[in-house]
């Protein structure tokens, strides 16, 4: 009763295909804006936020100029390692088991998120999903170095590769056009979730589009003839 996978590895995309970290992302928002007497975001407009490194959202979304930027990254940060970056935090409903399911189905994964790499590391550690990942890659602390989706998607493949496992049909699975775009960067097909924080366009691009964990699985899994 095995299953097996069209894809030779999968990568993902952390912030609103993995995780929601919404709830602690909009408190650390609302209170490094209002100290750079900037206005905090609703809830509704988190979709501005939530996917591109913050250092990109300060200056497109926040209006500021890449040194009051990089204070401003640096101040949010502060708030998070003092909240402990799992604080808040919530699996997707349904992901985790498939991340499960795909690893005990033999299928090389890595994270490929935008997401500060400590971060990450310890997001898959709170959830116990840190034995499913042959790499967990995510930005550099300052989000300068390495944050760009596509720079992200080849380090990942790098490490993947250097493992010694088979990076010739990778698949990204994301939530935002940061997603479709650096999958498209290395020729990565992109299956978009619409579970996370995006409008219905950014989808624009991507192989598929999913709603549901069970339609992703469809995507990702196979069940053996004689399963």
């Amino acid at each position: 009763m095995g299953s097996r996978s069209p894809w030779t590895c999968i990568l993902w995309d952390v912030d609103g295909t993995i995780v929601d970290a919404s709830d602690g992302i909009l408190r650390r928002l609302k209170i490094t804006l209002e100290h750079f007497g900037k206005t905090a975001p609703t809830r509704a407009e988190l979709v501005h936020w939530i996917g591109p490194p913050m250092f990109e959202s300060f200056q497109v979304t926040g209006g500021m100029t890449p040194d009051q930027a990089a204070e401003a990254v640096s101040f949010y940060r502060t708030l998070g390692k003092a909240d402990g970056y799992t604080t808040g935090a919530k699996l997707f409903a349904g992901v985790g088991e498939l991340v499960l399911e795909v690893a005990a189905a033999g299928v090389p994964q890595a994270t490929a998120s935008s997401k500060p790499e400590v971060q990450v590391a310890a997001l898959m550690d709170h959830f116990d999903l840190s034995p499913c990942f042959a790499a967990i890659v995510g930005a550099t602390a300052d989000e300068r170095t390495l944050a760009a989706k596509a720079d992200i998607v080849a380090e990942a493949l790098r490490r993947l590769a250097a493992a010694g496992l088979d990076t010739s049909r990778p698949v990204l699975i994301g939530d935002r056009h940061h997603d479709v775009e650096g999958g498209a960067a290395h020729d990565v097909p992109v299956i978009f979730v619409r579970w996370g924080f995006s409008w219905p366009h950014e989808a624009a691009g991507a192989q598929a589009a999913v709603d549901t964990v069970a339609e992703l699985r469809d995507l990702l899994l196979v069940r053996d003839a004689d399963g």
